[in-house]
């Protein structure tokens, strides 16, 4: 049967199972859809359907008629905020901590849950405070994929969203959304690394509604600022964030160990006996934690045997001057493929009251660094007893003994420099006091081989090889990167953060752990591809896939027609956007 192009406009024309145009009455003109039906459960249903427009447009369409030029163009991005929002989907997200604050307010634009996803979104792909997030939001493809309209996502809604969520219910989001990434990406749990950082915030000195910002050892350097505390821990399967804590910032983090381990073992006490099971159904080891010295204490160490878990920390070299003075020949070589130029002894010595394993590792690259830190520390000390003694020569300074010996002692304060410079003070008055040093080469040559180079490592894995060990330890590099990810202010940012309460400084922290989670995620999923990036390779190679609006001219009436299109991609894009399904979110012609 022959439908001519004046039958199917005016009238339905219906095939089961085939495309078909349909009418829709609004107002007094007609507008078709091209639509696509197929049977569901015995019925035709209509399973999508595209707009075409008025007859007079669907005319000029289907019988070649120039449609115009497009009068001008839109360019929104997609790739990156696409491949951020799939993975937010998959960890059902939106739904998690919608389950965890409650139904959606009658009023609200959309769900707490869908706002928080969205914050986590844009911290992966551009972060910025919630007042520029409508004008970011607007330059993307994001309104379309997600049904939610700019207007929606004006920055009081978000704040109205952040406020339903305190502490449990933050929680009991994060534990199931950490749940869902162990099970949905097959997450390894049989080693973790735990780290602890503090960010810099400009919360002002007298604001008292957040407590938890407070001046302490600032990580950043910025001793004039107030600090919120950050503890994560990190799987060793992809650097994936799975349990956090935050502290106020002037608490030392030795304090929160414990919490963190409790958090951690109470979270995952499931998972761990569910998932961590062999082919034979028996269930694997416990985890192995791994630490810096920053967490040792005798309570720490006893809490973690307590706890179950094992674990692989390190230990001041400087507190076991025995071990460090055994010559070289007593180390041997760990693994000249996987770790070049590192040799270890392996002992036993007691640790905070307790018998167990130690290694002690020498690494050539290590002690390289060092060196020549050591010797820019040197050059720096020098100049300045130079510049010191120049003074004193020329009789100028108005100094006292007292206070040029102070100037002395913070010139050669740094670490080490004491062992290797000696100075004199002669004279007693301004005028008569003059300083001589030297570097005294032997005592130079002796730190080297007893210090530069050397790690001391501790374990209750007394079935561990050395690289076994070794490996373990270096996994809290992982940890390490995820805190300079969160300190870049351009992709997976904690900054800026513009919260002034802490009930909102909380759910900030949630969100950009969140944020790192997801960003680590995909990097993980595309290494498991093949594609070895960086999160920011990623990211700008998922950026560079956009969409393309060509708005076509209507008239007078009506807004412009719109036909939507994505960029060119080239290799590396083509396989992200089918890895990371993009498909699901592009436009549809």
């Amino acid at each position: 049967m022959r439908v001519s192009v004046l039958d199917m406009i005016g009238q339905r024309v219906y095939y089961p199972d085939m495309p078909s145009i349909v009418g829709k009455k609004r107002g007094n003109q007609t507008y078709y859809y091209l639509v696509e039906s197929a049977r569901v459960n015995g019925k035709p249903r209509i399973v999508d359907q595209q707009y075409l427009g008025s007859a007079e447009e669907v005319m000029a369409r289907l019988t070649g008629a120039a449609q115009g030029s497009p009068e001008r163009t839109q360019h929104k991005k997609f790739g990156d905020l696409a491949a951020v929002w799939g993975i937010l989907e998959r960890l059902k997200v939106a739904e998690a901590i919608d389950g965890a604050c409650g139904p959606r307010r009658s009023d609200a634009g959309a769900s707490v849950g869908t706002y928080l996803a969205l914050a986590t979104a844009n911290r992966v792909v551009a972060p910025c405070s919630k007042l520029a997030f409508a004008d970011w939001w607007a330059t993307t493809a994001g309104p379309r994929f997600t049904k939610l309209p700019v207007a929606a996502t004006d920055h009081r809604r978000f704040w109205d969203a952040m406020d339903a969520l305190d502490v449990d219910k933050l929680a009991e989001a994060e534990r199931a959304i950490s749940t869902a990434m162990v099970t949905e990406f097959g997450l390894d749990l049989s080693g973790l690394a735990l780290d602890m950082t503090n960010f810099a915030t400009f919360i002002d000195s007298a604001n008292d509604r957040a407590p938890i910002a407070q001046r302490g050892h600032a990580k950043q350097k910025r001793n004039d600022l107030r600090l919120v505390g950050l503890a994560l821990v990190v799987t060793r399967d992809g650097a994936i964030p799975v349990t956090s804590h935050v502290y106020p910032g002037n608490r030392p983090d030795v304090t929160q160990f414990v919490g963190v381990l409790d958090e951690l073992t109470s979270r995952y006490a499931t998972l761990f006996d569910s998932s961590d099971r062999n082919e034979a159904g028996q269930t694997r080891a416990a985890p192995t934690v791994v630490f810096d010295a920053g967490q040792n204490s005798a309570a720490n160490f006893t809490h973690l045997q307590e706890s179950g878990l094992h674990f692989v920390g390190s230990l001041p070299p400087s507190d076991f001057p025995d071990l460090l003075a055994l010559p070289a020949r007593r180390r041997q070589v760990v693994d000249p493929k996987k770790f070049p130029g590192l040799s270890a002894y392996d002992t036993r010595a007691g640790v905070f009251g307790t018998d167990r394993r130690v290694v002690l590792t020498h690494s050539a690259t290590l002690h390289t660094a060092q060196s020549r830190g050591f010797d820019q520390t040197l050059t720096k000390a020098t100049r300045a007893l130079n510049e010191l003694a120049a003074t004193l020569a020329r009789g100028k300074t108005r100094r006292g003994r007292t206070a040029v010996l102070a100037a002395i002692t913070a010139i050669t304060h740094p670490r080490w420099v004491t062992r290797v410079i000696t100075t004199e003070l002669t004279g007693t008055t301004p005028a008569s006091m003059r300083l001589t040093w030297a570097i005294d080469d032997a005592a130079r040559k002796t730190l080297e081989t007893e210090i530069f180079g050397k790690r001391l490592l501790v374990t209750d894995q007394d079935h561990w090889t050395m690289p076994e060990v070794v490996a373990g330890y270096r996994s809290q590099n992982d940890v390490e990167s995820g805190f300079r990810q969160l300190k870049d202010p351009h992709v997976v940012g904690f900054s800026p953060m513009f919260h002034w309460t802490e009930a909102k400084i909380r759910v900030h922290v949630f969100y950009c752990v969140l944020a790192l989670a997801v960003a680590h995620l995909m990097r993980r999923q595309a290494h498991l591809a093949g594609l070895d990036l960086s999160v920011r390779e990623l990211l700008t190679n998922l950026g560079g896939i956009q969409e393309t609006v060509l708005l076509y001219p209507t008239g007078n009436k009506g807004r412009p027609r719109a036909q939507r299109i994505l960029t060119d991609t080239d290799p590396t894009q083509k396989r992200l956007f089918e890895l990371f399904g993009l498909d699901t979110y592009a436009p549809r012609r």
